[in-house]
């Protein structure tokens, strides 16, 4: 069975609402898919009559479980692996030469799941910094589950054979049950925050790094703009946004340029490009 055309509409105007996500017709199956573990943990007898109680009677708190359900998760560790690449070979090395005086890095993952890309970033660093140098890794996602997962640090061992090598997670990570957990050293310099990307953004100190990577792919091309533009603020003038593979700022904010970063690309701040820089649009 699947959802009634009131009941799909009623979804998506929610997840539209509160998350910008946009659900074209023909998502029905999905969304009653990802719907059914919600309507059973409440003890409602399927999705109909939770969508339903839920119309008649608004609460907040499974409005808010439904926004978690249809917010796409897919993540594994060091994901795509070229944008990694690119930060150890090309951006690391010129923000150790011109952070030299400051020998700290600020870092976000601005959709970061359950913290697998977080993690990974922070491995990064730890990596590939000189001796002396701190760095913090920022993390944030709109779902209060996926805040807790990360929070906790800890994983599947289906969920580190997804992109993990096996060197990393010996290092990294001890035996927590069948669980593997970040070690404290690790995990000290890594931290989460809830946050709706298409709100108003808080106030932080700016990132030289911003992963803001398999996102916009979901909004409209006003959230897209809204997005890039809140986005900007928080990226130091000289710094480096990676976004997805299918994703570009080109067409849709000329404050940034695509510059190539080994054998990917990444964007700047238009009036900050490097002298030298390969343009790519």
């Amino acid at each position: 069975m699947t959802l009634s055309h009131t009941d799909f509409s009623y979804v998506s105007t929610l997840v539209r609402r509160e998350a910008s996500i946009v659900l074209a017709p023909g998502k029905e199956y999905l969304v009653e898919a990802r719907l059914i573990p919600v309507a059973r943990a409440v003890g409602a007898a399927g999705v109909a009559d939770f969508l339903a109680d839920l119309q008649r009677r608004p609460n907040k708190l499974n409005e808010r479980k439904i926004v978690d359900a249809l917010t796409t998760n897919e993540t594994s560790w060091f994901r795509d692996r070229e944008p990694f690449t690119a930060l150890t070979d090309v951006v690391l090395p010129e923000l150790v030469k011109s952070r030299a005086s400051q020998r700290k890095l600020r870092v976000w993952s601005a959709a970061s799941s359950s913290g697998q890309e977080a993690y990974s970033l922070a491995i990064t660093m730890q990596e590939h910094l000189p001796p002396g140098w701190s760095y913090d890794i920022m993390g944030s996602d709109i779902s209060t589950e996926m805040i807790k997962r990360a929070e906790a640090a800890e994983y599947s061992q289906v969920e580190v054979n997804r992109g993990l090598p096996a060197a990393q997670l010996v290092q990294y990570f001890e035996r927590a049950g069948a669980h593997w957990r970040i070690m404290p050293a690790l995990r000290r310099n890594v931290s989460f925050k809830l946050m709706n990307l298409t709100a108003p953004l808080p106030s932080m100190p700016p990132f030289d790094v911003i992963f803001l990577r398999n996102v916009l792919i979901y909004f409209d091309v006003a959230t897209k703009k809204n997005v890039l533009r809140n986005v900007a603020r928080l990226l130091r003038p000289d710094g480096w946004l990676f976004l997805g593979a299918a994703e570009t700022t080109i067409g849709i904010d000329d404050n940034y340029e695509r510059v190539a970063a080994g054998r990917t690309s990444a964007y700047r701040i238009r009036t900050a490009a490097p002298v030298g820089a390969a343009r790519r649009g």
